[in-house]
């Protein structure tokens, strides 16, 4: 019947508007969560670290030991570390700590990395240790799901395209110094889409030169 009709139409229209406020809410949690996790507000408050295997050079044998790119970006500025050390192991992974730190113009208060063996281990795991001895903490990114460190593995790919694609090295030396002039290059020429175009060098520079600047 026509009031029936009605009716039906006017629970559907219900159900609908209560359907839409629940994903309206979703999605409003889901960004909340998102710029909590993501939108860090002073630098070194979460360092994102990672590691690669880097493919052989030309002319290199299949029995020479592959090298590995480390790399720590800073959550709030971008600012890129990175190293091409010979292993995976977690005492590289301490040295390219303890050389990020030494480097860093400020505290590092979270280290944020997959679960990797280099990376966590038990009391006496070198690189857990490294971080104590710097009063860093850590973090890590869920079981199975390394691709939540999105900045981390962001930026290895940006420096697989534009740094080791496009260069033909010598030598490993050769490739280690490309290395050191690109990261200089991405810290202070590269203009960043996430930082409205800015450098993290400049970011940084605001960041300091704040009237009576003091990080947390």
């Amino acid at each position: 019947t026509p009031r029936n009709s009605t009716n039906q139409r006017f629970k559907t229209l219900q159900y609908g508007l209560k359907r839409l406020a629940k994903v309206e809410q979703t999605i409003q949690e889901r960004l909340k969560r998102e710029a909590k996790r993501y939108n860090k507000s002073y630098p070194g408050e979460l360092v994102h670290f990672d590691t690669k295997r880097l493919p052989f050079l030309k002319g290199q044998s299949a029995n020479e030991p592959r090298e590995y790119l480390f790399v720590a970006i800073d959550d709030f500025s971008r600012e890129l570390y990175a190293d091409i050390l010979p292993d995976k192991t977690q005492h590289s992974a301490a040295c390219f700590l303890t050389s990020t730190v030494a480097q860093c113009p400020y505290q590092i208060d979270y280290a944020y990395s997959d679960n990797g063996k280099e990376f966590k281990g038990t009391d006496g795991h070198a690189f857990i240790k490294a971080c104590r001895q710097h009063g860093i903490g850590q973090k890590f990114t869920r079981i199975n799901r390394p691709q939540t460190n999105g900045k981390a593995e962001r930026v290895i790919r940006t420096l697989m395209d534009m740094w080791h694609s496009k260069i033909h090295f010598k030598d490993c030396a050769d490739r280690h110094i490309q290395l050191l002039r690109f990261i200089n290059f991405y810290n202070t020429v590269k203009p960043h889409k996430n930082l409205n175009n800015a450098t993290p060098y400049e970011i940084l520079t605001a960041y300091f030169n704040q009237p009576l600047c003091k990080q947390p």
